[in-house]
């Protein structure tokens, strides 16, 4: 069971970066876009600044996710490095639980604000409800969580795994 687990959360990853990433690739197409039709064209066009804010939601909250599986999320280690073994354990699990506590709160008060602006349009796109640009709130969450419970339950995603990388070494 654990070996399915993990390859659902290695097609999870795979998902969160691969979205995030087009999300990134919109926007820097989309910006310049706004850029030459404003000072080129002297006709700006109003939909590529909204659209990559909307577009800067999911990256955010899907490439979280991901980074924070990948443990290439921001992290201090220095003290919990200095720790003996047990009591580094131990702050381990603190840190696993705060952030399964950080995913519930994104996944209910995210759900509520999809909730609540659901009958919402956005001006620039009025075919568009605002309450689905906030979707990946509650499920940035849900991904975190999930990966938060692949810790917790299996460990961190093995050095052989899709997501592991070399550290990087300064001279």
């Amino acid at each position: 069971m654990a070996h399915l687990y993990r390859k659902a959360m290695d097609a999870l990853y795979l998902f969160c970066i691969g979205f995030a990433g087009i999300a990134l690739v919109i926007m820097t197409v989309v910006i310049p876009w706004g850029i030459y039709t404003r000072y080129v064209l002297n006709s700006g066009s109003a939909w590529p600044e909204p659209l990559s804010v909307l577009l800067v939601i999911p990256f955010t909250f899907f490439a979280a996710a991901a980074c924070y599986r990948g443990g290439v999320h921001i992290s201090v280690t220095l003290f919990i490095g200095a720790l003996p073994t047990p009591l580094r354990r131990v702050v381990d699990l603190a840190v696993e639980g705060v952030m399964a506590l950080l995913a519930v709160f994104m996944i209910i008060w995210g759900a509520q604000l999809v909730d609540t602006t659901l009958h919402q349009v956005i001006a620039e796109f009025p075919f568009l409800s605002a309450g689905i640009t906030y979707m990946p709130i509650p499920l940035g969450g849900l991904f975190t969580l999930l990966f938060v419970i692949e810790r917790l339950w299996i460990g961190p995603p093995p050095r052989d795994s899709i997501v592991y990388r070399e550290p990087v070494e300064l001279n």
